[in-house]
């Protein structure tokens, strides 16, 4: 994929084909989208948060925003074109500095309780994506920022990122999905560690807590360029997005469901293992492997 040539390299804004920004005329869109060719068809969808002077916080522009781009993956019910979703940052400083507290303390209660309704729904339709899912973590994420990325399936993190659930130090609680999808990740005592004492964690323990999939490590020096950090770590959320799309399309959607059932146990297997049976791609696979090359699959 083709980038202007500016200073800020893989995560300058992308040749006008390639990028699109959700906008009024009035007022950009805090979130720029990259198409990249995902393997046999399709694409995989980057959203970078490009906010700058609120570090990415959640505002209601913001959240408005990546709704549309959840329901449009959401319409396309996992056989359109979007193959994987990547969430990342456009901004060095931070991934999602959580809620925008500035535009908080204009809103009536009433305006904060729609707000959070609107946050709470966008975070359970994204989580619930029938697509892979992947978060690239260069910086920091707090709070609700933390939370958008427990949203995702998977979590890649710079060694220098820092994330946390700092919300009882300001006599809160989190408020979108800290307190059951954190647990549901690295157990309930670890969580509640996090959540009580409201510490921030460094990428290194987030890895071995279980909170982040892929360590993606930056030196000091790289940490000190503009932009490299948020280079390395998408490209890692790059690479394995498009290692998750080699499978076959509808035995990811089934493997994505299996996988989520998996309290049901087997039920749950054996039912998704019934979808992939009757599928051109499974006989494409048997094919290709007879035929000593890679299969072509179509998502059939």
């Amino acid at each position: 994929m083709r980038h202007v040539s500016t200073a800020r390299g893989l995560f300058a804004t992308p040749i006008a084909s390639q990028v699109r920004r959700y906008a009024a005329a009035a007022e950009a869109s805090p979130i720029l989208l990259q198409n990249h060719p995902a393997p046999h068809s399709g694409t995989i969808r980057v959203l970078l948060l490009d906010k700058a002077d609120t570090r990415n916080a959640l505002s209601k522009r913001l959240v408005k925003d990546l709704r549309r781009h959840v329901d449009e993956i959401k319409a396309e019910g996992g056989t359109g074109g979007t193959r994987a979703l990547i969430i990342a940052s456009n901004v060095d400083k931070a991934f999602c500095a959580g809620a925008d507290l500035k535009e908080r303390r204009s809103m009536s209660q009433e305006d904060v309780s729609a707000f959070l309704k609107d946050l709470r729904s966008t975070f359970t339709e994204l989580s619930k994506l029938p697509i892979p899912t992947i978060s690239a973590i260069s910086s920091t994420a707090l709070g609700g920022g933390l939370e958008l990325g427990l949203c995702t399936n998977l979590r890649v993190f710079c060694s220098t990122a820092t994330v946390g659930l700092p919300e009882t130090r300001l006599a809160i609680i989190p408020g979108a999905g800290g307190t059951f999808r954190l647990p549901a990740l690295i157990g309930p005592n670890r969580a509640r560690d996090m959540i009580l004492t409201g510490r921030r964690v460094l990428g290194p323990e987030a890895y071995f807590l279980g909170l982040c999939d892929r360590l993606v490590q930056v030196t000091e020096e790289e940490q000190s360029q503009e932009g490299k950090a948020r280079e390395k770590v998408l490209e890692v959320s790059l690479q394995l997005a498009r290692d998750i799309c080699e499978g076959g399309p509808v035995a990811l959607k089934a493997a994505m469901q299996a996988v989520d059932g998996w309290q049901k146990g087997e039920a749950s297997e054996n039912a998704a293992y019934d979808i992939v049976l009757k599928t051109e791609d499974r006989l494409e696979a048997l094919r290709a492997f007879a035929e000593k090359r890679k299969p072509a699959f179509k998502g059939r």
